[in-house]
Parts: C-alpha cells; structure tokens; sequence
C-alpha cells in the first residue's frame, strides 16, 4: 500500500512539474519563472512522507570456500600439453590454433564494424559472399584492399582506429575474400 501511494506521489510530482516546465514555453514568460511551486514542494513533502523506510541488511559472516585437493594423479589436458615433450609434430599442431584465431579475428571485426556496409551494399559497399561485386577488387590485391580500408577509400571511411590494428584488418578483408571467392 505504501509504495502504491508513493508511486502515485511522485508520479503525480512530476506530471506536475512536467506541465508547469511545458507551460513556461509559452510566450511572454521567462522559462525561469516556475508557477504553483506550492504544489510542487506539496507533492515532493507528500511522497517524502509517505517513502517507506530504508531497511538495513545483515550480511551473515561465510566460512572461506574450500577448494578440493586434486589427487596427484588426476591431470588435465593442458597439464599433458605443458609436459610434452617437444618435437617435430608441435609446430604444426600450433599452426592450426593460430589459422583458426586469424578467422575469428577477421570474423569478429566483421561482425564488428564492417557487417553494416557491406551486409546491405551500404554506400556501394560489395556484399558480403557477392564474387562478382568482389572481383574486380579482388584483383587489385590483399595489400591495396588493406590499405583502403584501414585509411579509407572513395565512400569507405578509415577503419584504423579505436585500436584496430592494420592486420586486424587484412584479417578481416581476408574473410570477406575468402567468402566471395
């Protein structure tokens, strides 16, 4: 019940005070001048009234969390990875982490700034997996397509900056190519 009424106080506060600001637009009167603030200082003491308590909350004090003991036997799959031995096979298998990163970089930013061009055709933007708007550009090569969208080209403004890198965006472009092709 009491919020009901303290809900309605200052709702009915600031209806009024909205008015009385709408009402000093009209001409010949000074936008400072405020009209019945009896009212309003009425309705602003009546919801003060009428505001429930605040409530203090007691947190009870909780025992430090446990963390179990692993058995020396139990390992995880990076524990194997940390202690296997080095060989030829390692350079290859990390190779493959980092073709996947460079994807999800060019993806990412895609999806981040270049998805709103070049999803509709925004400012003559090529879409997104269009080979034939794509191609004359791809021809032009991966540098030059870099280097026009990090500083901008023709309708495409500069991409290089918020601390986008230039190989974030050749990642990027890379993508995009990579879908048109």
């Amino acid at each position: 019940m009491k919020k009901t009424v303290l809900n309605a106080s200052l709702w009915t506060a600031l209806l009024i005070a909205s008015g009385l600001s709408l009402s000093a637009c009209g001409g010949g009167v000074d936008s400072h001048d405020v009209f019945a603030v009896e009212r309003v200082n009425a309705a602003a003491d009546q919801a003060r009234a009428n505001a429930p308590e605040a409530e203090d909350f007691e947190f009870p004090e909780t025992a430090p969390m446990v963390i179990a003991e692993t058995d020396a036997t139990e390992t995880t799959a990076m524990d194997d990875a940390m202690a296997a031995p080095a060989d030829a096979a390692a350079p290859a298998d990390a190779a493959a982490p980092a073709e996947d990163l460079a994807v999800n970089v060019g993806a990412e930013l895609y999806n981040k700034q270049c998805m709103a061009c070049h999803a509709t055709g925004l400012l003559n933007a090529p879409k997104y997996g269009d080979a034939a708007a794509w191609g004359p550009r791809i021809e032009k090569g991966v540098d030059t397509l870099t280097s026009h969208s990090a500083n901008g080209f023709n309708q495409m403004p500069a991409q290089a900056y918020n601390g986008v890198t230039e190989d974030q965006i050749r990642q990027a472009v890379e993508y995009m190519i990579d879908a048109a092709s």
